[in-house]
């Protein structure tokens, strides 16, 4: 069940690339890091903003994490300060897809290209976007998904590594396996060597099973939340007392994971939703906050000093309806 929920992932999504299931969005950004070479010392330039899972796994390798600021209007990486960033020590750039809208690729891959780098994308808020009419999965050397309980697609929990390599595939099959090679496992489990630090990063045939279902739904899955998505934005746009997050883009198209908004006076904007019965959070926060990551360098990341206590993430689910998207934006025309 697991090769057949890689085949037919890969297949929809990977273009070139060959698909290998695990167990979290985590363990595939860890694989993804130890197959693009990264090693202790070694400068990664990440997003500062992102879920911690992207960069925690570098800490892992003890490589060393230089954050990037935000776009202002779309919360991906900027890329302007990924080009004062890289050093002869750059080994590769994450780049994370937030709220499902993809990063401007041509600009990454250019860099990368010049300088030798490897392109991590964490999409996990990105399963079925685009960027130029190409699948997000199909582009960089390294992309993974999340199949986390609440993603588009969900495993109860799991993940996907989509890699371009081919000749990486067999040692990233070993590292999810304790570093087993399991299509020579029946020589015995002497003559079978393991030769690399490996990890338990493999998906089962149940987790599996409930991936190819939700590959069955997926197309009217992300329909019906691009839907909701642009229900959203038919209200908003023309409110003046907030800023949609990552829309108008004609170049990619959105996954519609996440509803963010920039507003002022956040926190009185999110009890006034409480108190009109209406979920609202930040999802990520800026990784530089946390002790873990070095703690925050004052003034390094103005756009995200800008807009870290304005942004705000509105309900956007399957259990959700147009009616219920109106009611939330009555609610925010209504002032806080």
């Amino acid at each position: 069940m697991v090769e057949k929920f890689e085949r037919q992932f890969e297949q929809q999504f990977g273009g070139n690339c060959s698909a290998l299931a695990v167990g979290s969005g985590t363990d595939a950004l860890h694989l993804a890091y130890i197959l693009a070479g990264i090693n202790e010392g070694d400068e990664v330039i990440a997003p500062v903003f992102t879920c911690t899972a992207t960069n925690i796994p570098l800490l892992y390798l003890k490589a060393k994490i230089i954050f990037a600021d935000v776009e202002k209007n779309t919360l991906n990486i900027n890329i302007d300060h990924v080009k004062r960033l890289i050093t002869p020590r750059t080994k590769a750039i994450i780049c994370v897809h937030y709220g499902g809208l993809p990063c401007n690729m041509d600009e990454l891959q250019e860099l990368a290209t010049q300088h030798n780098l490897k392109i991590i994308e964490d999409a996990a808020h990105a399963l079925g976007a685009t960027y130029k009419q190409k699948t997000i999965g199909a582009i960089s050397d390294f992309t993974i998904f999340s199949f986390q309980a609440i993603k588009h697609i969900t495993t109860g929990d799991g993940g996907m590594l989509l890699v371009k390599d081919k000749e990486l595939v067999e040692k990233a099959k070993r590292i999810r396996w304790f570093g087993i090679d399991r299509s020579a496992k029946q020589k015995g489990i002497w003559d079978n060597d393991i030769t690399e630090i490996g990890y338990k990063y493999q998906m089962n045939d149940i987790a599996a099973a409930m991936g190819l279902a939700g590959m069955e739904e997926f197309d009217s899955t992300l329909a019906y939340r691009k839907q909701l998505m642009n229900r959203y934005c038919n209200n908003l746009e023309s409110f003046d007392r907030i800023r949609l997050v990552g829309m108008g883009y004609t170049d990619r198209e959105h996954a519609a994971w996440m509803m963010t908004i920039l507003a002022e006076r956040r926190l009185d904007l999110q009890n006034h939703l409480r108190s009109n019965g209406i979920e609202s959070g930040q999802v990520h926060y800026r990784n530089d906050r946390y002790s873990i990551f070095g703690g925050i360098k004052e003034g390094a990341f103005p756009n995200m000093d800008k807009i870290e206590n304005d942004y705000l993430v509105l309900p956007m689910h399957t259990k959700m309806n147009e009616t219920d998207v109106d009611y939330i934006c009555d609610v925010i025309k209504k002032g806080w």
